[in-house]
């Protein structure tokens, strides 16, 4: 049974290893990377990403961000490829093939076949003199001196070296495409982080009622509107409805507590006249960066300067953004 100490020493091994790995690659970012770079930036077609084992899985994940950060991207098995996935492949697509050995079987079988289309070919390898490596038109070194597995085996080092080659290609082209924050957004629209980049204060504060008294109003008028929308606040406007404050559950405390006779007092002498505001067409992620900075559990949400609604901290917490 091995102890808390030895479980950590192992675990900090692996991390070492692979830490000093992929701090070797930056030997390898060379001419032939940067010809990489250009050859996909000005390519007509998409990048077709294929492996066999683990380098498949790799090859899965680069698609993925390939994809998210504006670089067309299509994953293609080699173990598929010559049973009619090869038809996926169109005139003017790069082909990326990776392996660690680049002397697989399936690799060894599918290189002829793309080279017979004219695809230019590009290797994520291992080994410089595999077959791969001298049969591709472009070689991205990934050798590593060692696996972190013990016995120098199974795919860990090899893979993430994989992994931060297929990353810097993929920051490399979102950089030169002038990828933005926008249109990574459109390419997440699902889930937090898509949210995060997308979502306005207006689409949360549009699903709320909006109380709003006046100013001459009673107290009784004020808890009314405060109870029956839900939100815990209700704003105080003048008749164009422009903000003049608002009056919250804790300000209505705190009234009771000071005055005895409450019947005479309206809404303009209990609100508070300073709120915190956004504007509708804020991201709701400045709405929950303000939420947080000053400690509140509302904004009011306003339009070209006119009170328009609130957003609660219950409504970013259903986006998911928190």
């Amino acid at each position: 049974m091995f102890s808390a100490e030895e479980i950590s020493r192992q675990a900090l091994a692996t991390i070492a290893i692979q830490a000093e790995a992929i701090a070797a690659l930056k030997n390898y970012v060379n001419h032939v990377f940067t010809d990489v770079v250009k050859l996909i930036l000005n390519t007509k077609g998409r990048v077709v990403i294929t492996g066999i084992g683990k380098s498949a899985v790799i090859a899965q994940k680069m698609v993925a961000t390939f994809n998210s950060t504006g670089t067309p991207a299509l994953f293609m098995h080699a173990a598929d490829a010559i049973h009619g996935d090869l038809g996926m492949i169109q005139p003017d697509d790069v082909v990326i093939i990776i392996s660690k050995s680049g002397s697989s079987p399936e690799i060894k079988v599918l290189i002829p076949f793309i080279k017979n289309f004219g695809n230019p070919v590009v290797a994520i390898c291992g080994s410089e003199q595999s077959y791969l490596a001298t049969n591709a038109d472009y070689l991205i070194n990934t050798t590593v001196e060692k696996e972190a597995c013990p016995n120098n085996l199974a795919p860990t080092t090899s893979t993430t070296a994989q992994i931060v080659m297929g990353d810097a290609l993929a920051v490399c082209l979102l950089n030169l495409k002038g990828f933005t924050a926008e249109d990574f957004a459109r390419f997440h629209p699902g889930g937090a982080l898509g949210k995060r980049l997308y979502l306005r204060v207006g689409d949360l504060s549009k699903q709320n009622l909006v109380p709003r008294v006046a100013a001459d109003a009673t107290l009784k008028e004020v808890i009314y509107e405060i109870s029956s929308k839900r939100l815990g606040a209700t704003a105080v406007t003048d008749e164009h409805g422009h903000l003049l404050g608002i009056v919250t559950d804790g300000d209505i405390r705190r009234m009771l507590e000071k005055h005895d006779n409450t019947s005479v007092l309206r809404a303009k002498d209990i609100l508070s006249a300073s709120p915190k505001t956004i504007d509708e067409q804020e991201l709701a992620v400045g709405a929950l960066e303000l939420i947080r900075t000053h400690n509140i559990s509302q904004l009011v949400v306003t339009n070209g300067g006119i009170y328009s609604g609130f957003v609660h901290l219950h409504d970013l917490v259903r986006e998911g953004l928190i």
